[in-house]
């Protein structure tokens, strides 16, 4: 990553809370479940949702061959990938000081498809073991058919943003005395019970690996 962050990713909204380090990007990249792109289609601008990862300096993205997400990235237009993690909701003791504890990452760049058989293979790899690590390996992997009906695209990660806010709320110092409650709620995403398809055959368990990761 650039060790100075050009003028178009630089935080301006409290810059304090900007980061641009590998450091604190990367985890957040990897924290975050799903990924939001924004591209120009058609002339109008437009921002879909969908599964990440990272790998080394990259992010992967991967869909039908006929999305037209990735057949735009396919071209190398220029993208904006922002990823979301939110923390907790601050409470204030005035309205409008209300905030959230959250980590947020915007990456820029320019997609390209990834056509190399290993290096497409990887990814698609590296995304099952992101969703639940373990499953690679025990779920059937895709075929020659398959491979050819999924289109896997990259960007490379020159330079990003990361903006964070944590701690409690910051109130007016004339309302410090109000009768107020004010404070943080934690927010945090938790993994429930595994649910079986009804159509599994009798004596499969739920394998170590995701019992392990149950609430």
């Amino acid at each position: 990553m650039a060790e100075k962050p050009p003028a178009q990713i630089r935080v301006r909204r409290h810059p304090e809370r900007g980061h641009y380090d590998a450091e604190t990007v990367y985890p957040i990249l990897d924290a975050g479940a799903v990924c939001h792109v924004g591209f120009i289609r058609d002339g109008h601008p437009v921002v879909l949702p969908t599964l990440h990862v990272r790998v080394d300096d990259h992010l992967y993205l991967h869909g039908a061959v006929a999305s037209g997400l990735l057949k735009a990235m396919a071209k190398g237009v220029p993208v904006c990938v922002t990823v979301t993690e939110l923390d907790g909701l601050v409470l204030a003791r005035s309205v409008y000081n209300h905030s959230l504890n959250y980590r947020s990452v915007v990456v820029f760049g320019q997609a390209y498809e990834v056509t190399h058989p290993d290096e497409k293979l990887r990814a698609l790899r590296s995304l099952v073991e992101k969703v639940q690590p373990g499953r690679w390996a025990d779920a059937r992997q895709p075929n020659a058919t398959e491979l050819r009906a999924t289109r896997v695209v990259a960007i490379r990660i020159e330079s990003a943003s990361a903006k964070v806010r944590s701690g409690p709320p910051i109130d007016e110092a004339e309302d410090m005395d109000l009768p107020v409650w004010a404070g943080v709620i934690p927010v945090r995403a938790v993994r429930g019970e595994p649910e079986p398809d009804p159509a599994l055959p009798a004596g499969v368990e739920i394998p170590p690996y995701i019992a392990s990761g149950s609430v």
